[in-house]
Formats: C-alpha cells, structure tokens, sequence
C-alpha cells in the first residue's frame, strides 16, 4: 500500500505534536541555581521530599516571601526561607517576582541611593517588599506602593543568591 506525502506529512505532525515556544516552568527550569523566587499563594506548604506524598515541614501564609531555590526535581524546587529552613515546594507556588525580607533592625528607605538621601519611609523587620534593581549595596524596594532605596544588607532576597 502506497501513502501519499499529504498524509505522511499529516501522520508526522500529529505524531510530532504542536511546537510552541517555552513554557513558564520550562524557562524556570532552565535557570541556573540558585536563584531568587517568591511565593505566590496565600498559603504555601514546604514538604520533606519532592512529593504531595512527603510530609509538610512548613505551611507559608505570607504571599510575596522570598525563597532561594536551591534544587529542582521534576515540578518541585527545593527552596531555601528566610530563616535558613530548607525543603521542597512545587514549582506552581513559586513566581520570578523578585521580592525581599527587611532583616535585623527598622531601616530607612531613601529618594534615592545614597546614605545621604532624604528618608522617605522607615521599615521594620520582617516587612516584606518587591525588588525591583539592586547596584551598588543599594535596591529599589516597594512595599504596597512605598518606594524607596534599602542597603541591599539590610534585605534578604536581595544580591546574589
């Protein structure tokens, strides 16, 4: 039996499947680690292992809290918080938004880059902001519209991972 090209051409491309440009969690994938990412749920469940199986070791309420991720397997992340506990979180619960912590004491937030600049906000520790560019010891950070510059020591989340 002869086949024609049409429909050996039509045979390859449904066997071949649609080509489409890289997934989200396909581009996450190829980041190298570490890197920085941020949880985006409401609530957030780090678990023993890379499973729904594993037990939780944590459950986050705290959306927009910064994790490093320091491993990858299948469409999990095994993430690195704030306070150095590590476990694993699908990959789904995580965003690229670049966020940080404020750590040690209440820290200004400057008009611009400089430890001269006038004090636009102060923030306490454990607030929560996003990152918009860090150079030279200093990152733009909003919190909730407050915008302002914070010495990239006082954020973690912030610099390189």
């Amino acid at each position: 039996m002869r086949v024609g090209m049409g429909l050996l051409a039509l045979l390859a491309s449904t066997m071949l499947g649609p080509v489409s440009a890289p997934t989200a969690s396909a581009q996450a994938s190829a980041r190298k680690l570490p890197y920085w990412a941020s949880i985006t749920q409401p609530i957030a469940r780090m678990r023993k292992g890379p499973s729904p199986d594993m037990p939780v070791t944590w459950e986050y309420r705290r959306d927009g809290l910064p994790v490093k991720v320091i491993g990858r397997y299948q469409s999990w992340r095994k993430v690195q918080d704030p306070d150095r506990t590590i476990g694993w979180m699908q990959s789904r619960l995580l965003s690229a938004q670049r966020t940080g912590i404020v750590v040690g004491g209440i820290r200004p937030m400057h008009v611009s880059p400089d430890a001269s600049a006038t004090v636009a906000w102060r923030t306490e520790p454990g607030v929560v902001g996003k990152i918009d560019d860090c150079e030279a010891g200093w990152c733009e950070f909003d919190v909730e519209g407050k915008r302002g510059y914070i010495r990239a020591a006082h954020v973690w989340g912030a610099g390189a991972p």
